[in-house]
């Protein structure tokens, strides 16, 4: 096999030039589209950094009695605005709850109260049952509703498994919930204007 350079200038030289430059360009566009990806997952997507960041909810329009649902971290938050006999509602069943006085930590302690709220009128709490993360729905007070008890304070009903939870998120005994719904971390920014996601020390 004859292994001599083709001669400077020639024909033949001029190909082998071309036919490395072509090569090394198409070499070169792989090594960047290689690294363009892997860069890219070095630093997180805005929607990820969004997925994480504080939700401001203007809650003015929330009529009493009314549920509204907003997302963090990629959970239903609710926010209820509960109504004198919404309120009213939650005495006068300690015996029947788990955890009637929100010992285990699934709230923040300025919510550690017998209404887990900062603003009583107000309930925040992430809508994902504490047993399989199924979503309860909400079941007022006198709703027929067959799924819970003739004397029912009104609350929250998951119908996955049969958990039910009162007006502050407090779990039933006897039932597959182990523990409260969780209350997130939440602040007033302004009298009508919850942010979700930060507390009271953080915003301070």
């Amino acid at each position: 096999m004859d292994m001599t350079l083709p001669a400077p200038g020639s024909p033949a030289n001029a190909e082998r030039r071309t036919w490395i430059m072509v090569t090394s360009a198409a070499g070169g566009a792989a090594a960047v589209a290689t690294a363009i990806p892997f860069v890219s997952t070095l630093s997180p997507s805005e929607r990820a950094k969004a997925a994480g960041a504080p939700v401001e909810v203007d809650i003015s329009a929330l009529a009493p009695g009314e549920l509204r649902t907003v997302e963090w971290r990629g959970k239903p938050v609710w926010i209820v605005r509960r109504t004198p006999e919404m309120l009213a509602s939650l005495n006068g069943h300690d015996d029947q709850l788990v955890d009637p006085k929100s010992e285990r930590k699934q709230q923040p302690d300025y919510a550690q109260n017998a209404t887990r709220s900062i603003n009583p009128e107000v309930f925040v709490a992430v809508g994902i049952c504490t047993h399989l993360g199924c979503s309860p729905s909400k079941v007022n007070k006198g709703s027929g509703n067959p799924s819970v008890p003739a004397d029912w304070p009104g609350g929250f009903f998951c119908p996955c498994h049969g958990s039910t939870f009162d007006g502050a998120g407090r779990v039933f005994k006897n039932k597959p919930a182990p523990t409260n719904l969780e209350i997130p971390p939440h602040v007033y920014v302004a009298e009508n204007r919850l942010l979700i996601g930060e507390d009271k020390s953080a915003a301070a």
